[in-house]
């Protein structure tokens, strides 16, 4: 294998221009309606570790800003009456698993001997919404790159694997669109994943997820503070998921003004559209280096923590709810 001169490792040293050329053909396949979700990580990831990223310094900015707006889009497509009592019902729910997997997350970490700032940042991500929730924390407790990096990739990994597994083990299982949009909420850290893993299972569970990660997305807030507290920083400031009230503005707009039905399909197809090229550019990302970067305890650890909040929300969804 090779370095780019985006030093990431691939299998072969390409020409730049040719590198180019690759990348933007396969982007503009993603815009076609044969493309899934699944579909485009995968592409993402052959780019990330056979050509190479020609754009990569500049593909966390496009992941963050084409996520935002593909969910503002979804928006349009949900009715604020059931967003209401789907969120009323998981709320409770959502208290729970967030505050048993943080309280998890750092036992395991003392467990494994790993370092106090790169475990509550894999517990955050874990429990609240992946790689924001890193976002938003890294700065509150002063992590370095490194750390940072580390979280972030064993997030990306995890949820790139989770778009895969949970659309099978929820149909094996035979769950319901209600119970797998719940679960893949609660059980999948990205919001990128969760609204592309629901999205395959169908319109309801699309729904359903959803709305209820973007309600666990708000819960930065507190635990942010949290972690302002337990670090004994109090100058940094919160990042604030500003584009959720964006989310909420569309959803009341479609429930409320019947002219907004003409155009809303539209938005939200090419919301689905905007979602796909999110999950090539996240897979575009993922090369080697990223994956080597990561170590081991890191790994496990959020694995366990994974298959913790995985398991618990499922048999709470299937028994309890």
């Amino acid at each position: 294998m090779e370095k780019d001169d985006n030093n990431s490792t691939t299998f072969i040293k390409v020409n730049p221009n040719l590198q180019k050329v690759i990348f933007v053909i396969l982007l503009i396949v993603c815009f076609t309606n044969e493309v899934t979700p699944p579909i485009a990580l995968l592409l993402g990831l052959v780019v990330a570790n056979v050509s190479g990223h020609p754009f990569l310094p500049f593909n966390h900015i496009a992941i963050r800003y084409l996520l935002q707006f593909s969910v503002v889009g979804l928006g349009f497509g949900m009715n604020a009456y059931q967003a209401i009592a789907i969120g009323s019902t998981s709320f409770l729910f959502t208290v729970v698993s967030i505050a048993s997997t943080i309280t998890i997350g750092l036992f395991l970490g003392k467990w494994f001997m790993m370092d106090k700032k790169t475990t509550h940042l894999i517990s955050c991500g874990t429990a609240i919404c992946g790689g924001s929730a890193i976002a938003a924390i890294a700065p509150i407790i002063k992590s370095d790159e490194k750390q940072t990096s580390v979280a972030l990739g064993v997030i990306f990994i995890l949820n790139s694997i989770a778009l895969f597994l949970f659309p099978a083990i929820g149909h094996y299982l035979q769950l319901s669109q209600q119970e797998f949009g719940l679960w893949c909420a609660i059980a999948i850290h990205d919001t990128s994943s969760v609204v592309g893993a629901a999205n395959k299972y169908g319109p309801e569970a699309l729904s359903i997820a959803t709305t209820v990660k973007l309600a666990r997305a708000l819960w930065i807030i507190p635990i942010a503070l949290i972690t302002t507290i337990t670090f004994k920083n109090k100058s940094s400031k919160i990042k604030i998921p500003y584009f959720i009230g964006f989310f909420i503005i569309a959803m009341l707009l479609n429930t409320y003004f019947t002219d907004i039905s003409t155009v809303a399909p539209t938005i939200v197809l090419w919301a689905k559209v905007g979602l796909t090229i999110t999950l090539f550019l996240i897979g575009s990302g993922l090369n080697f280096s990223v994956l080597a970067a990561v170590g081991l305890k890191p790994l496990f650890h959020g694995v366990l923590l994974w298959i913790f909040i995985a398991s618990l929300s499922l048999v709470t969804i299937r028994y309890f709810i």
